[in-house]
């Protein structure tokens, strides 16, 4: 037979394995004690009569406790499901608990008030979106600063030293002594081979200047007309010059024509206007006569 009196005595003054004493006074551990203070009307163990609300997966249950089912410990408690609505929810407690006593009717109503607003407290702030704030400590920055700095000397020693490598095997200070992977250092040197011929052709090209092209060819065009001899001027000239003259004059204009035409080969792409055959209109007019004659070359 239970003694709620003998169970409260010895729990109280002797030892409580849910019993926790702080500065503000004793509490209790235990998931079914309604208000969560360690005395004797709120005590689980010590009451063969007892309620309490418990939660599960955001359901709440009204938990209930008789000394009829004392001797069962697998049916001590019963529990009954409460509705979401707060109103309805109290008047299933009502009802349950009509005759048990008033102090622990209150304190049931009491712990399901709170836990109802903890629930709305709870859906507010998920439904907030709220910053989270992570603290480094200052040993760890200052750590992973002196890392960083540790691993890029780390990198451009490494750099240095493969190219001072490249470079002496490029001389060929070490000859034969090291027996290296001629591949791979073939492909190293066509790469760098390879970065040089971009950059050249990344090089813008220069700007030159050079004469007239066009103004040059009129005036050798001009010039190769200046050695033919005109024909219809006065027969008083053409009597009086001598035989040598002629001959003179002929040499010259064949050596002046054997000029003109090895310039013109000489033209790797002949313009347009070097194509075409220039016309020249000679006019003479005699002293006695009124003829004129027109000498197209």
């Amino acid at each position: 037979m239970q003694h709620d009196e003998v169970i409260w005595q010895v729990i109280r003054h002797n030892h409580c394995s849910f019993m926790a004493k702080i500065e503000t006074g004793n509490f209790c551990r235990n998931p079914y004690n309604v208000t969560g203070i360690c005395n004797r009307s709120s005590c689980p163990l010590a009451n063969s009569r007892y309620a309490t609300i418990r939660e599960h997966d955001g359901v709440f249950y009204l938990y209930m406790k008789t000394i009829e089912r004392a001797h069962m410990p697998n049916k001590l408690w019963e529990r009954v499901k409460l509705p979401r609505n707060y109103e309805k929810a109290l008047e299933i407690i009502d009802r349950h608990l009509m005759y048990w006593p008033k102090l622990l009717v209150h304190k049931t109503k009491q712990r399901l008030t709170k836990m109802t607003q903890m629930r709305i407290r709870m859906r507010k702030l998920a439904l907030k979106t709220r910053e989270r704030i992570m603290t480094m400590p200052t040993k760890e920055k200052k750590r992973e600063a002196r890392r960083e700095e540790k691993a890029e000397r780390a990198a451009l020693l490494e750099k240095s030293i493969e190219k001072e490598l490249l470079e002496r095997l490029k001389k060929g200070v070490y000859g034969d002594i090291y027996n290296y992977p001629v591949d791979k250092y073939n492909e190293i040197l066509d790469k760098e081979v390879g970065k040089e011929a971009l950059s050249e052709e990344e090089e813008e090209p220069e700007i030159e200047y050079v004469e007239g092209y066009e103004e040059l060819e009129e005036e050798e065009d001009i010039e190769d007309f200046d050695g033919f001899p005109i024909r219809g001027q006065d027969d008083n000239v053409a009597m009086d010059d001598d035989d040598d003259d002629d001959d003179d004059d002929g040499f010259v204009n064949r050596k002046r024509r054997k000029k003109v035409s090895e310039r013109k080969l000489a033209r790797e792409e002949p313009t347009a206007k070097a194509k075409k055959k220039a016309r020249v209109h000679v006019e003479v007019e005699h002293e006695d006569a009124v003829d004129r004659q027109t000498i197209v070359h």
